[in-house]
């Protein structure tokens, strides 16, 4: 049988969509071409940006002082698309003359970038003693010509002009823009400009700058000089093969803390002698000479948002927070060059939003941190760069790096808890008491006093352990959570509430099963709160299950308050699976589900109803939609979020400040929908309505 050869014809739009789908956003684009700048040995990258603010006149150009390329690099790399010519460069060692670099890209499709930023492009570049070698071209002739090889580049050589003398480098000169820049944009790319480079450990032999036209869009911005000295903690560690090398922790106070003493911490002391060895929660070895990852070298400096604390020692409180805010995470780094887009954010890559929900007092967030982990090009190949410049595949290589940054990291929050401790004792709010012990040892006293019966006795004695084991373990996680998904409020009114009734059971009816009842219901309760507050970490679970555990943890309290349940599945089909932290998601229920019981009380609603449905209206998104027949919010639903922020007399204000930290962490929203947005009962739509909307993976 004969068979007819083949071959792909690849059409010419193939290359506008990899520049404008595998680049993320024109942050990323033009860093991309920075890059590109690095690997030619440049000292210096410059990026110029004139009338952004319309699209027909609007340029922007890139000019660097590399090495450049002569016309066989033009037509011979830099025109064939997915060239693996710096792949072996990468391959063979192969570091530039000047600086001695390994490339930092390898695929050969970054150069394409620059469509996501303009339709015409031209490109200058000029080698050592050469011509100057000219391309221009029209990204719109790729629309228009069916296949890739019906498209021609013109491309010319000339005496210089641009890099005259003895200049080399490149010069690229985008117009025709893509889109009408705004300030919010310009402000990202000045970030995504400074934060390229390490600013601890920086490559001193490349600096990147950026030249704007409208400079008031960049006033008010601070930077890390600004900042860094307002931290109030500073780590180095190294780290080797399985073991934590070098180690350097230090808490340093600001003056005006006369009543606090600088600490240092290092690898010779036993708080980080006596844990070197790295492993895992079973105990297992994380080493990261299991592949091609080589050295880590992690930096980060750490702050205290607390306004209490910050008026202690910083001016523009507000500036820092918003630094913070948009520049906070921990970051990684090759040679001193940025690998996005870790520390970006909307990506916490090491799960730190989920770690610090579950224990804030102790765990490090993306805001309160500057941190970068600093890797070799050479040493770290098995850390593979995606495609679309969204962070390292998710390999053997990058489980192990990734174990070890947490490994670390849970122990310089160790540390640092002993410190912020001090620090909360000397100038921060007091710690909370523990009601409900006092109240079992009155029921035990009670049933001691009043019941005669001693197997009967015996069985209330077995639940009545198992409750104050329970609860004990729920207070204590929760006192260090400052609520891991509910208010400590809600275990201790439910379960006072049952314990009073008891109480009264006991010293007025005769002995029967109510008791028995009652008992067993409170251990189930308090029970079921510990599966709120352990830390069971994200699973696929089904999100009615979820839904239900939730209402079975209110089940005494909705039954007290004379609150009607109504679930609703029908406007989803198929699987209602969904990956998320459980606890976390069965607390954010409670939450709203207490919010609920509260307003339904003080509204004076005859037939107090709750509506619960899971639907997918909302394009994009599983949501859970929680609606009351309440009096609806009394306070702006931007300001309900805030911590602190309650309309409840005596209210902590933090039940859906959680809930709003918990969707984050889980790349989802908190919502508030407006009339319509989602199909409820008539009968809710005056009431308190949030949706609970997970992101739906691809």
């Amino acid at each position: 049988m004969s068979a007819n050869k083949n071959i792909f014809k690849p059409r010419a739009r193939l290359l506008l969509q990899l520049g404008d789908q595998l680049i993320k956003n024109e942050s990323i684009a033009l860093l991309e071409l920075v890059k590109n700048a690095y690997d030619a040995d440049a000292t210096t990258a410059h990026i110029k940006m004139r009338n952004i603010e319309d699209v027909d006149k609007g340029n922007i150009t890139i000019e660097d002082n590399g090495t450049g390329m002569d016309i066989d690099v033009i037509r011979n790399v830099w025109l064939e698309p997915a060239s693996d010519y710096k792949q072996k460069l990468l391959e063979g060692n192969k570091i530039s003359k000047k600086f001695e670099r390994l490339p930092l890209g390898e695929k050969g499709i970054g150069r394409f970038s620059v469509y996501k930023l303009g339709e015409k492009i031209e490109l200058v570049s000029r080698k050592d003693k050469g011509k100057e070698v000219v391309i221009k071209i029209d990204w719109n002739d790729f629309s228009v010509s069916k296949y890739l090889d019906e498209v021609s580049v013109n491309v010319a050589e000339r005496e210089p002009e641009v890099f005259t003398g003895n200049k080399t480098g490149t010069l690229i000169v985008i117009e025709k823009l893509k889109t009408v820049w705004t300030k919010a944009m310009v402000r990202e790319v000045y970030r995504s400009v400074n934060s390229l480079c390490s600013p601890f450990d920086s490559p001193d032999s490349f600096r990147v700058t950026l030249d704007i036209d409208k400079n008031e869009w960049l006033k008010g911005l601070l930077s890390w000089e600004e900042v860094k000295d307002y931290a109030l903690f500073k780590v180095e560690c190294e780290i080797q093969g399985q073991y934590i090398d070098k180690f350097s922790y230090k808490f340093i106070p600001w003056p005006t803390m006369n009543k606090l003493h600088p600490r240092k911490i290092t690898e010779k002391d036993d708080e980080i002698k006596k844990i070197s060895r790295m492993v895992d929660k079973d105990n297992n070895a994380i080493d990261i000479s299991v592949a091609k990852i080589g050295k880590l070298k992690l930096e980060m400096i750490i702050f205290d948002r607390d306004t209490k604390i910050l008026s202690l020692g910083v001016q523009d409180k507000k500036g820092m927070k918003e630094y913070l805010d948009i520049n906070g995470g921990i970051r990684i780094y090759r040679d001193g060059i940025r690998v996005y887009d870790y520390g970006e954010p909307g990506n916490d890559w090491l799960d730190l939003g989920i770690r610090r929900i579950n224990v804030p007092t102790r765990r490090i967030s993306n805001n309160i941190v500057l941190g970068a982990v600093h890797l070799s090009r050479e040493d770290s190949r098995d850390l593979i760069e995606k495609t679309n410049r969204e962070g390292f595949i998710d390999n053997e290589a990058f489980n192990a790096f990734k174990g070890a940054i947490l490994y670390v990291l849970g122990h310089i929050e160790t540390l640092r808890k002993i410190d912020k401790d001090k620090i909360r004792t000397f100038y921060g709010p007091t710690p909370a008491s523990e009601p409900v012990i006092s109240d079992l040892d009155d029921l035990r006293r009670v049933i001691d006093k009043k019941i005669k019966d001693v197997n009967l006795k015996k069985e209330i004695s077995v639940y009545l352990k198992r409750i104050e084991d329970d609860y004990r373990y729920v207070n204590e996680t929760l006192l260090k959570s400052a609520g891991a998904g509910l208010s400590l409020s809600i275990v201790i009114h439910e379960a006072e509430k049952i314990i009073d009734e008891l109480v009264r059971v006991i010293e007025k009816e005769n002995i029967s099963s109510k008791i028995t009842h009652l008992i067993k219901h409170l251990a189930q309760l308090v029970e079921g709160y510990t599966i709120i507050v352990r830390n069971t970490g994200r699973k696929t679970e089904d999100i009615r299950k979820l839904i239900e555990q939730a209402i079975f943890n209110s089940e005494f309290r909705l039954k007290a308050h004379k609150i009607d349940v109504f679930t609703d599945y029908s406007g989803i089909k198929g699987d209602m699976e969904l990956k998320c932290a459980r606890n976390l998601v069965i607390g954010t229920i409670l939450n709203i589900i207490d919010n609920s019981i509260w307003w339904l009380d003080y509204g004076e609603v005859k037939h107090k109803k709750i509506h619960i449905s899971v639907t997918r209206e909302l394009s994009g998104f599983i949501s859970v939609v929680i609606a009351d027949n309440g009096p609806g919010f009394s306070l702006p639903t931007e300001e309900i979020t805030k911590p602190f922020v309650s309309a409840k007399p005596d209210g902590m204000g933090l039940g859906l400040h959680i809930a709003k930290s918990v969707m984050e962490a889980h790349g989802g929203e908190l919502l508030f929908p407006e009339t319509g947005e989602f199909s409820i009962p008539k009968e809710y739509k005056s009431g308190a309505v949030i949706a609970l909307a997970f992101r739906k993976e691809k």
